[in-house]
């Protein structure tokens, strides 16, 4: 029988360590919603061949922040009545083949998706920051040393854009969005809807980037690594680590949480090694909107099966007209 290794359920839902919030953190992010709003809104799309009925699928892409060129998956359900959207976010280095698959698959529910590829990560995808200091292998730490140039900052701006996108489309609903994902696709769901007013709705599983001192410190494999690996590099200077961990705050979970307004559903496995249950009820304990959380006692960092239906029936509940 799994084992959690981190706090017991009780704990874990009273587990709700201080924000490190600077002072000037709405400022700053205020300030980068400005940048991206200079950014015109601009996105082409090229029809791909796919073998289903009633369902068109598209390359799309975007300008995202910097004017970095976004790649997404679009899938429309064929019909005249505008459609209520849906953004999805993929896990990290996770984007592949099933993307298109798993795109199509929530489409044919009667929405129109748009899965967006995270910058560097996959295909199109454009990273044109340029980071001022070295970084590991991987993505948590590039940048890491100036929250202006902070890969996430990119990353989280990109997904505001791809809310904006799908909603500028004639074929959807501008007033019925969603944002959903999963791991790294989870921490961008909640962001994204922290710096938008446009999401209804947040489903997000067990997700990443939140309550980053203690992540480090517990999860015992996955991307958080990243982030030891480059202080172990550092260790003879620890104000490269002190830094570090100020311009982590700006990108904290648990510092964004109380600007997110809809409803938020999340989902957690006890034995996830990867977003420690603890990092994720950090989150959730901050969030001030309607919310609700799923937690599924013998799994880890994956797709709970029982969690499917809870996740079409809030799509409709929230989604689609009465």
């Amino acid at each position: 029988m799994p084992q959690p290794y981190d706090l017991p359920l009780e704990q874990l839902r009273a587990y709700k360590p201080l924000p490190t919030r600077q002072d000037d953190f709405d400022d700053f992010w205020n300030t980068t919603l400005e940048k991206l709003a200079e950014v015109p809104l601009h996105y082409e799309s090229t029809e791909l061949s796919y073998p289903v009925k009633g369902i068109k699928v598209y390359r799309v892409l975007y300008t995202g922040f910097h004017h970095a060129t976004i790649e997404g998956l679009l899938a429309l359900p064929e019909g005249s009545d505008p459609l209520p959207g849906i953004v999805a976010y993929h896990g990290y280095n996770w984007c592949q083949d099933s993307d298109i698959h798993e795109t199509v698959n929530l489409a044919l529910k009667g929405y129109a998706v748009l899965k967006m590829m995270c910058r560097g990560q996959h295909g199109l995808s454009v990273d044109n920051v340029v980071s001022s200091n070295g970084h590991v292998t991987g993505w948590m730490a590039k940048g890491i040393q100036n929250r202006d140039e902070y890969y996430y900052r990119a990353v989280y701006m990109d997904a505001v854009r791809a809310i904006d996108v799908l909603a500028a489309m004639p074929e959807v609903d501008r007033e019925r969005i969603a944002v959903t994902g999963g791991s790294q696709g989870g921490a961008i769901t909640l962001a994204a809807a922290a710096l938008s007013d446009k999401p209804k709705l947040a489903v997000a599983d067990y997700p990443y980037l939140s309550d980053f001192q203690r992540s480090i410190d517990l999860a015992p494999r996955g991307p958080y690594g990243e982030l030891n690996e480059y202080f172990r590099r550092h260790s003879g200077n620890p104000e490269i680590e002190t830094n570090a961990l100020r311009t982590l705050s700006y990108f904290d979970l648990i510092n964004l949480a109380p600007r997110i307004r809809c409803y938020s559903w999340m989902t957690i496995g006890l034995v996830d090694d990867i977003t420690p249950p603890s990092t994720v009820f950090a989150v959730y304990n901050h969030l001030q909107c309607p919310k609700d959380i799923a937690v599924y006692r013998y799994f880890g960092h994956e797709l709970m099966p029982g969690s499917i239906t809870t996740r079409l029936q809030l799509f409709m509940d929230y989604l689609q007209p009465s």
